[in-house]
């Protein structure tokens, strides 16, 4: 029985699709720290995290035989993918999955922040009755801009425009603008024109303080200010400065640079306590729909990996599916260095060992390479062996359909 282990509470679905494809399901409540995970990883075939958990390069290195990481969210900056696509492990996450719920949060936001809802609120909780329009405003014929224009950005967009907003975006990749969104040449144009924005871009490192000084000094005066992607993007010092100083009429944070690894446990931040500020704890895709929607997508890919040998939107790896075949005795999965005549060289040890193939598919990505090949015949051990001893291979799996029960690996 392969095992997996899932930490910071992905949806109890994800135990069910995965119990069902023959694992072993162990729970940890929180994120763990380094050392702490690479205890816990023994005898672990399947891993799963959220946002808390760093998956480093001396974590993959502890547990080699480690097949695949599931990242129950959409941002996979936690793991060093390439450090795992060394090591033969296939990361999986769910780029779609909590895009509505990312998407209905910074709605919300907007419309809180531009009727200056959090600041009325307070006074009345404070005990005071404040009744006054000072500073509340529609959102109807309002700019909106944002920066990021991938899954969640264009789904904004849509929704915004619904609202009477106008539209405008930045995006460093090309990318088609929906409905009546217009495409802003530069950042600086976006800022200069936008009434609110929002950032939704991901986490790789070249984004890393992205929106700083310059950056909000080139925003509207008044503006709003939304980040709900990553918390390293944004100096949050100079937000601080704008706020207090009235050039930022209000902000809307749901990430920070370090965030609590478990519940209850002391937040810190210099935006605490400002006027018209929103702080949410990374809870963008925290709905129940959202959470049951990853838990599925997921945990489904993992146990598809695991036992089919499948790398459909694989984060890291070539993204390979083999449809099944009726002849098929054998499934090879292997991971090897992209180099020239290495699936040549597989072909040919199969067949010098009477190995016949019923079906066959290769992808590369970078320096990997992977094949899945179907094996209608009995398949030698001596095959295996050579294919193992291979200079290039890092990882080979045999999966017997329709068990699908690995017999062999290698890294």
């Amino acid at each position: 029985m392969l095992r997996a282990l899932l930490l910071e509470n992905p949806h109890n679905d994800a135990d069910e699709i995965l119990s069902r494809a023959g694992f072993e399901v162990v729970r940890h409540p929180g994120a763990l720290e380094e050392e702490e995970l690479v205890a816990e990883l023994d005898g672990v075939d399947v891993l799963g995290v959220r946002s808390g958990t760093q998956v480093t390069e001396r974590v993959l290195e502890a547990r080699p035989d480690l097949l695949a990481v599931g990242v129950f969210g959409i941002g996979t900056n936690q793991v060093d993918l390439r450090a795992a696509a060394r090591h033969g492990i296939a990361v999986f996450n769910a780029p779609f999955s909590n895009t509505r719920s990312v998407v209905e949060l910074a709605v919300g936001e907007i419309i809180a922040l531009t009727r200056r809802l959090t600041v009325r609120d307070k006074a009345l909780h404070g005990g005071t009755w404040d009744k006054t329009a000072t500073g509340s405003r529609e959102v109807r014929g309002k700019t909106l801009g944002i920066i990021g224009y991938g899954n969640i950005g264009t789904q904004l967009s849509v929704v915004a425009e619904a609202l009477g907003m106008r539209v405008v975006f930045y995006d460093t990749a090309e990318k088609l603008a929906l409905g009546n969104a217009r495409r802003m040449g530069s950042l600086a144009e976006l800022l200069a024109v936008a009434d609110v924005v929002t950032l939704h871009v991901d986490g790789r490192a070249g984004n890393a303080g992205m929106f700083g000084r310059r950056q909000f000094e080139q925003m509207k005066h008044g503006a709003a200010f939304l980040n709900l992607s990553r918390g390293f993007v944004v100096d949050y010092g100079v937000l601080r400065e704008k706020i207090l100083d009235g050039s930022i009429s209000g902000a809307a944070v749901d990430v920070f640079p370090d965030e609590p690894r478990r519940n209850g446990e002391p937040f810190e931040s210099e935006l605490r306590n400002l006027p018209n500020v929103i702080l949410t704890p990374h809870v963008g895709g925290s709905t129940q729909e959202a959470q049951e929607n990853i838990g599925h997508f997921v945990a489904g890919k993992l146990a598809s990996y695991a036992r089919a040998g499948s790398s459909d939107l694989s984060v890291n790896l070539p993204r390979l599916t083999l449809p099944p075949s009726d002849a098929a005795r054998y499934r090879i999965a292997f991971v090897h260095r992209n180099t020239p005549g290495v699936l040549a060289l597989v072909n040919q040890t199969f067949a010098e060992h009477g190995a016949n193939i019923e079906g066959q598919i290769l992808g590369t990505l970078g320096e990997i390479g992977y094949v899945i090949t179907d094996i209608g015949s009995e398949l030698p051990a001596e095959a295996v062996a050579a294919v193992e001893e291979m200079e290039d291979t890092i990882r080979l799996r045999v999966l017997r359909p329709p068990a699908a029960q690995s017999t062999s690996t290698k890294r």
